[in-house]
């Protein structure tokens, strides 16, 4: 199984919990051809990927991509279950996709995807601070190996940037009071853990709002604090204005999941360059009722797909 020489997958790694959302309309709009070449931009777990490779037979070749190491770990052992070696793992953000392309003697790809948001194994990870109630560090980064943990990041935020940033990318309505909350709390006992974060975000609400919410009070709160940290809506841009369309063929194919209504918008946008990309979704498409009651996560997922022309 080849491997891009800066990943090491973890040799006990533990069975993926993560479920890929909108498989099968991934599968139908990459229009998926023995022989090719795909991109998973954000591989995971390998839920979509090991879909792909079946598609793609011996003779394709799929690269994953993930800034996050654990999980190119999971994708490595659910790959590996799947096929010999058509397969290259790459510890690498999408936006990097050219230069690290290049590295692999690889010009034009013929279909890219990329699942734009976080997997069920991340929230499950004790140590990352993704989970509301985890214990361990506040950390939200998906590469431990750059930047600095939220924790880190809030100390050195002050209130006005904040309070921008929780309403800016978690769209929150209480952004003020509950930055306000946060930059008090680090007065007197600093946030470390995802614990801490969700009790300062819970003490800022009215109590009719935290106790009859259907879900989380501190979900936007987490969103955009991530979103933050890991410069999520820059890494989109950055992908959206050239990286896509440079390594893909004419005609192929790009499918992108979001989550995030920013980052729908920027996808949206992009596809809208008519010399560029021939649109696939004039509107973008949703999980079935069905997949929405089997697999919650998918509730607020778009898919929207282009051709490179």
């Amino acid at each position: 199984m080849p491997i891009h020489d800066d990943f090491q997958p973890r040799g006990a790694a533990s069975s993926a919990v993560h479920v890929p959302v909108l498989l099968r309309e991934v599968l139908q709009y990459l229009e998926l051809q023995p022989g090719q070449i795909v991109v998973d931009g954000t591989v995971g777990a390998g839920g979509h990927s090991s879909q792909i490779l079946k598609r793609i037979g011996p003779t394709g070749k799929l690269i994953g991509f993930d800034r996050d190491p654990y999980m190119l770990s999971l994708a490595a052992k659910k790959l590996t279950e799947s096929t010999d070696s058509n397969f290259q793992l790459v510890h690498a953000s999408y936006a990097q996709m050219r230069e690290r392309l290049d590295e692999l003697q690889v010009d034009k790809v013929d279909r890219i995807l990329l699942d734009i948001g976080l997997s069920s194994d991340q929230l499950a990870a004790n140590d990352r601070g993704f989970g509301f109630h985890a214990s361990g560090p506040l950390d939200l980064r998906f590469d431990t190996t750059q930047g600095e943990p939220a924790w880190k990041w809030l100390e050195k935020t002050d209130l006005a940037q904040l309070s921008q940033i929780l309403e800016d990318y978690g769209e929150e309505p209480f952004a003020k009071r509950i930055a306000e909350q946060i930059i008090s709390h680090q007065g007197f006992t600093p946030i470390r853990t995802a614990q801490d974060l969700s009790q300062a975000v819970e003490s800022a609400l009215p109590t009719s709002i935290s106790q009859h919410a259907r879900r989380d009070p501190a979900t936007r709160v987490f969103q955009a604090l991530r979103i933050a940290v890991n410069q999520e809506l820059l890494q989109l841009e950055h992908a959206l204005s050239g990286v896509l369309a440079q390594c893909l063929v004419p005609g192929g194919i790009v499918v992108i999941i979001s989550f995030h209504s920013l980052e729908d918008r920027q996808v949206k946008n992009a596809f809208r360059e008519s010399a560029l990309w021939h649109n696939l979704t004039p509107k973008p498409v949703s999980a079935t009722p069905q997949e929405q009651r089997s697999n919650p996560r998918s509730r607020s997922a778009k898919l929207r797909a282009a051709r490179r022309l």
